[in-house]
């Protein structure tokens, strides 16, 4: 199986990830920060050296501020939902989010009279100037997507944060598509919150999630209840990050994630990003020669992710989908991709997109075969 849903979650993992997540279970698979005894503390530290190194990585102040999760969802669900909102309060987003951005910002909308607009950047424009003309005295949070998993376009987060500081608002990164793919670093970019998956870029094992938040933001937990911590006391804790980590934690996926982002450390970020990015040329160039194809998202001179999402005219995403995953054993994903602003900004909300996504162990060879089986596939339908 030659698979490019790597936007989705990443596949395959580092060999590590599988062994340390068999190790947690077997050797220490104790409660991390409630019990006193040597294999609770063995749990702890596996999950305090994840922060640690999550910490260096993304050049976060606090490794106390940084707190797990299941997914970026959650992350994203907590950093939005868990600001003290006012009726008339504003953000500003882009048509670029993902619904685990969208919906609760259409919750906050409904149900706590929240103002919430949409920007969209057409040719010309840039994102910090759209943003900062819609900002008003009202902003209390701009919240984007570093990368776009329909289009692969990437966004100026330094541009955009110094914007966003000047009006006295928060900035929150969803960097799920491009946490250990990108060079993000939160104190030189002005990040105020930052949300990401641990199963997509960093190579780490489904259910683990990060949200990182500055020291200054203060955030309502979602969710409360065991902490650990203050046990005594009726209410939930003041301190991070038992504050926003009430329940067990998902140890043996945290020991998974450590090893991924260990990978990413040996690899280097740059490199992988490189590799990435000239599978997504090679994508577009031969989808290109092929011809009759449209492609969205920045092109082969542009700074891009490794997503290519296009449309054959004539054929249905999804059938091209599945023929490629029946026939060719090629998996890809067709649709809207959570994402159906994007679609609108592209003129693709009535037919979706074949997106190929692609990671750390795909390889040119794996492209050119894919290209191949939609050349085959598109005379076979058409022609």
């Amino acid at each position: 199986m030659i698979y490019f849903d790597q936007a989705a979650s990443s596949f395959p993992k580092p060999v590590g990830v599988a062994e340390a997540m068999v190790e947690a279970v077997q050797l220490f698979a104790a409660n991390p920060g409630r019990s006193g005894h040597q294999l609770a503390r063995q749990a702890n530290e596996v999950v305090e050296k994840t922060r640690k190194k999550l910490a260096l990585l993304f050049h976060h102040e606090s490794e106390r501020h940084i707190v797990f999760s299941l997914n970026a969802t959650t992350a994203l669900n907590q950093a939005i939902e868990g600001l003290m909102w006012e009726p008339h309060d504003h953000i500003i987003a882009t048509q670029l989010e993902h619904n685990a951005v969208r919906r609760p910002l259409e919750r906050l909308k409904k149900e706590k009279n929240i103002h919430v607009t949409y920007v969209q950047k057409d040719s010309g424009q840039e994102w910090a100037e759209l943003i900062e003309a819609t900002m008003t005295e009202h902003t209390k949070l701009v919240i984007v997507t570093h990368g776009s998993n329909v289009t692969g376009e990437i966004l100026p987060l330094k541009e955009i944060s110094e914007v966003v500081s000047e009006h006295n608002a928060l900035l929150c990164v969803d960097a799920s598509q491009t946490a250990g793919i990108v060079d993000i670093n939160m104190a030189t970019m002005g990040i105020d919150m930052l949300a990401f998956p641990g199963h997509k870029g960093l190579m780490g094992p489904q259910g683990t999630g990060v949200l990182m938040v500055k020291k200054h933001v203060a955030l309502r937990p979602l969710i409360v209840g065991g902490t650990g911590d203050a046990s005594e006391s009726p209410e939930q804790p003041e301190t991070w990050p038992e504050r926003l980590e009430s329940g067990t934690i998902n140890t043996p996926g945290i020991a998974g994630l450590l090893k991924g982002i260990e990978t990413i450390h040996d690899m280097g970020i740059k490199t992988i990003y490189e590799h990435e990015k000239k599978l997504a040329i090679r994508c577009i160039d031969g989808l290109n020669a092929i011809g009759g194809i449209e492609i969205v998202g920045p092109d082969t001179h542009q700074e891009r992710l490794g997503v290519v999402s296009f449309l054959v005219k004539g054929v249905d995403p999804h059938e091209m989908a599945i023929i490629l995953d029946n026939h060719y054993h090629v998996a890809v994903r067709a649709g809207l991709h959570c994402s159906p602003l994007a679609h609108q900004v592209c003129g693709s909300s009535e037919t979706g997109l074949v997106r190929a996504s692609f990671g750390l162990y795909n390889t040119l060879d794996e492209v050119d075969t894919f290209l191949s089986a939609v050349a085959e596939i598109k005379e076979g339908l058409l022609e």
